[in-house]
């Protein structure tokens, strides 16, 4: 696997540019609710925060501004992302480290009040490593968010607005887009059913507190949902959740 995380490595320094404050706190996730209607986070005044994959350090930014806390720390993959989110968050001496979310890298252990991951856990080629590191890092009692594609989103398609299941859901397994974002940028990624998430977590010792299959965000409520065929669209996330939200607790 080390030889697939170098590969993504080098693509997400292609294509981080495309992501400077894309899926980031207080939003979960495309066209789904926020953290304001959610309301899913702990109070974290004064507390330590955990970021597994930063990307352009909009998420930390709003862990400090609308939540207070106080020390930032965070993993990503992408060297380039971590030069972005460093000017992100200037003047908020966060802690940034460029390692694999699998990789034991020392962060310190029973330590974190709340680590999340905003739309990046999917990444991770080895889901029960990064989980268990995740639990090593975290405080008892302290709490894990993340959000990812809702697992079967990716096998709803949209052909004039018709939609339909194409390829298996029940086969779990590695899936390698040539391009990404139109750029000559092969990623690979795993995919895995929801059940997959679910027992991986209680497997690694935490205790799961709310499952949230998103609906459409109430700032989009009054806008228009024309037919699209656009992996996501609003049309299609009037239909189906494009997003799944889970918090646990160590």
């Amino acid at each position: 696997m080390n030889q697939l995380v170098e590969s993504n490595r080098k693509s997400w320094d292609k294509v981080a540019h495309y992501f400077n404050g894309v899926d980031a706190l207080p939003s979960y996730g495309p066209f789904s609710q926020t953290e304001d209607e959610l309301k899913l986070l702990d109070d974290l005044q004064n507390k330590k925060v955990l970021d597994i994959g930063y990307g352009s350090g909009h998420s930390l930014k709003y862990m400090a501004e609308e939540k207070g806390a106080t020390e930032l720390w965070g993993v990503d993959l992408s060297s380039e992302q971590k030069l972005t989110a460093e000017k992100t968050l200037q003047g908020l001496e966060p802690r940034l480290f460029c390692a694999p979310m699998e990789k034991d890298i020392n962060l310190p252990k029973d330590y974190f009040d709340c680590v999340y991951s905003i739309y990046a856990l999917g990444w991770t080629t080895d889901l029960r490593t990064t989980l268990t590191l995740i639990h090593s890092y975290l405080k008892k009692g302290g709490s894990f968010l993340f959000s990812w594609d809702h697992p079967l989103y990716p096998y709803i398609k949209s052909e004039k607005g018709v939609m339909t299941l194409e390829g298996t859901y029940q086969e779990e397994g590695l899936q390698t887009f040539e391009k990404f974002k139109g750029e000559d940028a092969p990623m690979t990624i795993h995919t895995r059913k929801l059940g997959t998430y679910i027992n991986e977590l209680i497997q690694a010792g935490f205790t799961i507190e709310n499952v949230v299959e998103s609906e459409v965000g109430e700032r989009y409520k009054e806008e228009d949902a024309p037919i699209s065929d656009r992996y996501y669209s609003l049309y299609k996330a009037h239909r189906f959740p494009s997003t799944v939200i889970i918090k646990a607790r160590k």
